[in-house]
């Protein structure tokens, strides 16, 4: 059973919401989530075992345990993402961010019912500051979202996917609980970190990721064909120095140390059964 932690408003100093006083929300303590008659169906499995695989191997919870109060993008990526949100997600909607952090991507003057946040740090949950509620679990060791069916209008996932080892059963879920019609929107850099990225996106390329990615929606019945954006820097495409793509490279990146202009922008977006 999981417990959802209120995020009170305005931000206030961490330590005024320590966990003693937080006042605890669960979700199906009793019951199954609901399932709606088009919840998502796994047609096939995209990984194999070994790209599955992670570099560090020790509980992803043990390597998050201290907050990391950095961006892990450059501000063109934010703002790029925070215009395609803005697009994207309606006025008033339901919103859940998985595997968020202390920042949000959100536009500042959209008005949302309520956005749910997911992650592996309390601390850093507990800082954004458009979070109404966070849970706090290792989406790694169990799937399931702790939701009924047709809960949210969307989904987000940014810069994050290159982490989950059983993506298929995570996009199974983000489809369930989300509505027909709903929204899930996943964005991605070159940036990671190297050692808990699985095998199969270390070892890829910026087309690979993006294959990887649509065949993650591909493979759960009832999301309609991805659509792809990209937005790629100068160097990408001829304008500058080129990329480093060896080993050193990716740590580099991964300590925000950009080697070549700025970050590459790359999203795929899918509605549930079909786009309003």
């Amino acid at each position: 059973m999981l417990t959802f932690h209120p995020n009170p408003k305005p931000c206030h100093p961490f330590k005024t919401r320590s966990f003693s006083s937080r006042i605890a929300n669960t979700i199906n303590e009793k019951n199954e989530p609901k399932q709606s008659s088009s919840a998502g169906k796994i047609k096939r499995l995209v990984l194999t075992q070994e790209g599955r695989t992670k570099l560090n191997a020790y509980p992803d919870r043990e390597f998050y345990a201290y907050p990391r109060f950095v961006t892990h993008v450059d501000g063109g990526f934010i703002s790029t993402l925070t215009d395609l949100y803005r697009e994207r997600l309606n006025p008033g909607s339901e919103i859940l961010d998985l595997m968020s952090s202390w920042v949000s991507h959100l536009p500042k003057e959209v008005e949302y019912k309520r956005v749910v946040g997911h992650g592996l740090n309390a601390q850093e949950l507990a800082k954004n500051p458009r979070l109404d509620y966070f849970f706090v679990k290792d989406l790694n060791e169990d799937q399931k979202l702790e939701s009924d069916g047709c809960s949210f209008d969307a989904v987000l996932c940014t810069v994050s996917v290159q982490y989950l080892q059983y993506p298929e059963k995570v996009f199974a879920e983000v489809f369930r609980v989300l509505r027909p019609g709903g929204v899930f929107i996943v964005s991605f850099s070159n940036r990671l970190f190297y050692e808990k990225a699985i095998s199969a996106w270390r070892d890829g390329t910026a087309y690979s990721r993006v294959q990887l990615v649509l065949q993650y929606f591909q493979c759960v019945e009832g999301f309609t064909q991805p659509e792809t954006i990209r937005k790629l820097p100068a160097a990408a495409t001829g304008g500058g120095a080129q990329e480093d793509k060896g080993p050193l490279g990716w740590i580099m990146r991964s300590l925000g140390i950009l080697l070549s202009g700025s970050d590459p922008f790359y999203a795929l977006i899918a509605y549930k059964n079909f786009k309003p």
